[in-house]
């Protein structure tokens, strides 16, 4: 049985990822799992005891097969007619390549409050440089982890 934890009681950590080559469904679903902190034994579904997820060198992030030009975002502003359509090189074409990460991430997480308490402790830069030097993030092989998640 797993042990009920207080809010107090929970420790939070940095975790450094290097989004370069890598790919991006891979690496959405590692993040979601770490900022709902299912990769802890202390795990509640009602308790916010996730990480802090930095990732770096997201303009450098990698799709398999078609699905950079061919995948599809949908989303409807609520009136007649009113669907919205992007694709991940829309997005890359108007610089928000941090979007394109943070769409996997929050369609990975349950609805609700508690999954967007957590979206907000995902940290995601363009560039090597991140403001959370201070924090000390654990650095993440992430292509050391499967040889798959390596994108050529």
């Amino acid at each position: 049985m797993t042990p009920f934890i207080k809010k107090k009681e929970v420790k939070k950590e940095w975790y450094l990822i290097d989004a370069q080559n890598i790919a991006v469904g891979r690496l959405a679903a590692y993040i979601s799992k770490v900022l709902r902190g299912k990769n802890k034994s202390t795990f509640n579904p009602h308790i916010d005891n996730g990480d802090f997820v930095v990732v770096t060198n997201i303009d450098k992030i990698k799709f398999t097969g078609k699905k950079f030009k061919d995948k599809k975002y949908y989303r409807h502003t609520g009136h007649p007619g009113g669907i919205k359509v992007t694709s991940p090189l829309s997005l890359k074409e108007n610089n928000k390549t941090e979007q394109i990460l943070k769409l996997a991430v929050k369609r990975m997480l349950p609805g609700g409050p508690l999954a967007k308490k957590q979206l907000t402790k995902l940290k995601i830069y363009n560039g090597e440089k991140h403001p959370h030097e201070i924090q000390k993030p654990k650095i993440i092989n992430f292509d050391k982890l499967n040889k798959r998640n390596l994108v050529s």
